[in-house]
């Protein structure tokens, strides 16, 4: 449901410009024109773009949750995109299309939006509905099970009933426990963690129900496709001896490095006009040195130094190494903020995407004494190392902020699972869900 909902807002973005570009062509317009014959086609076009970036950035049609939200999001997403047309024609100093398109489009897609989230949302709550677990593992493995889902799923799910081992062996009293609880819990999915998979007992009713129609998964395949991460009890070694894209296929290697550079010099036009205004800022709220410069952990453990916009006060910028960064770190300037927040910090890294440092996905690059921290508890933590770190990621779309070796664990498992799927599809959707945060919703 959620993908019919997603084509729905983009082909109503193309049916309404293209319906009201007819319109304004044959009958408004004095004289009439052929409109697929004339520039206004392609302008048309690049409004389709537009607004189809815009409903995009803003969540459409599956990210809101309430009507306010669904409404505020479809003005954003159809207001912004006019507004940005019109800013492009102002520049220009010329018509490219007429408003009746440009604001007529705005006004009748805000209406077509909320339609779409509607349809979303019912695919939520049916999918919510369809998926129920009927979850057997230990008392810990539960709790971070529900927390997890709490968080946010990739695909939504509702535990409806848990079954300690001991409640699910069969018993003098009761032979059938597992088959049992999952009738009377009418669950669509059983859910076994490592140690039920090991538990005769336990599979054999297991198999029945697979036999009967239920869908059986194992904990750890649970949290790649309902999650999007590797569980901790899967962070091992053995378990970590998967395909990695950079490593394992040479042609996607090749691919990435050529989208990186293409990006980054894009991305680098847009770093050497920002910088005069950054400049400015500078000198009213943010006074010291323009860039800073630290030294993070690449691919294969090669150290470079990677460059942003400095946000903090100098003297507390030299001495970032000695503690996590926080997200309201107080050391950071009005100004600085405000570049965070707005992620334009992060531009000056478009120079370390096109040496090759970065990439533009890819886990995040972390400073040499974090790293040799966290490679003394987590001795598989250098498997990050076999691909290049990235601007952007899975953990970052997905967790947020690490502030400290918790944090870095958590993410560490969404990192992970980006290196077990790592593809040019799952980079895309990477990026997307890192435009979305940028212009102020969730990455999920």
């Amino acid at each position: 449901m959620r993908r019919f909902s997603r084509a729905l807002v983009y082909l109503g973005i193309v049916g309404v410009v293209l319906g009201l570009s007819k319109v304004h062509a044959a009958y408004v317009a004095d004289p009439p024109y052929s409109f697929t014959g004339s520039f206004r086609f392609v302008w048309a076009m690049a409004y389709m773009g537009l607004l189809a970036l815009a409903a995009y950035g803003v969540g459409l049609p599956d990210l809101p949750r309430s009507i306010r939200s669904a409404f505020l999001s479809a003005l954003a997403a159809a207001v912004g995109a006019a507004i940005g047309i019109s800013v492009i024609q102002l520049v220009l100093g010329d018509a490219l299309l007429p408003r009746f398109v440009v604001f007529g489009a705005a006004l009748v897609l805000v209406p077509w939006y909320l339609l779409c989230v509607a349809i979303a949302t019912g695919g939520r709550v049916l999918a919510k509905d369809r998926d129920r677990v009927a979850l057997i593992a230990d008392t810990a493995e539960v709790a971070t099970l529900q927390r997890d889902l709490a968080l946010g799923a990739e695909q939504p799910a509702v535990v409806v009933v848990v079954l300690s081992l001991d409640d699910a062996r069969p018993s003098p009293t009761n032979p059938l426990p597992v088959i049992d609880a999952v009738g009377a819990a009418h669950a669509t999915m059983v859910v076994l963690s490592r140690d039920a998979q090991s538990d005769h007992d336990i599979v054999d009713q297991v198999a029945v129900l697979h036999e009967g129609g239920l869908r059986i998964r194992t904990l750890s395949l649970f949290y790649e496709q309902w999650l999007g991460k590797l569980p901790l009890t899967e962070l091992e070694r053995v378990s970590l001896l998967f395909d990695i894209g950079e490593v394992h296929r040479a042609r996607y290697g090749r691919a990435k490095r050529l989208v990186d550079v293409v990006l980054g010099a894009l991305g680098t036009l847009g770093f050497a006009l920002i910088i005069p205004f950054v400049l400015v800022g500078n000198l009213f709220a943010n006074r010291g040195p323009l860039f800073y410069s630290q030294p993070r952990v690449g691919k294969n453990g090669v150290v470079f130094p990677i460059l942003k916009f400095r946000t903090m006060r100098p003297e507390a910028a030299g001495n970032l190494s000695n503690e996590w960064t926080q997200e309201h770190d107080p050391r950071i300037t009005r100004f600085g903020r405000v570049l965070r927040v707005t992620h334009v910090d992060e531009l000056p890294q478009m120079i370390n995407i096109l040496k090759g440092d970065l990439a533009v996905v890819g886990p995040r690059p972390e400073q040499p004494r974090y790293v040799a921290e966290l490679v003394q508890k987590l001795p598989f933590y250098d498997l990050r190392h076999l691909v290049r770190p990235g601007l952007t990621g899975w953990a970052q779309v997905k967790y947020g902020y690490a502030g400290d070796e918790d944090d870095a664990l958590e993410k560490l498992q969404f990192e992970f699972f980006y290196l077990r799927h790592q593809s040019l599809g799952l980079d895309i959707k990477i990026v997307g869900r890192t435009v979305r945060s940028v212009m102020g919703r969730r990455g999920r």
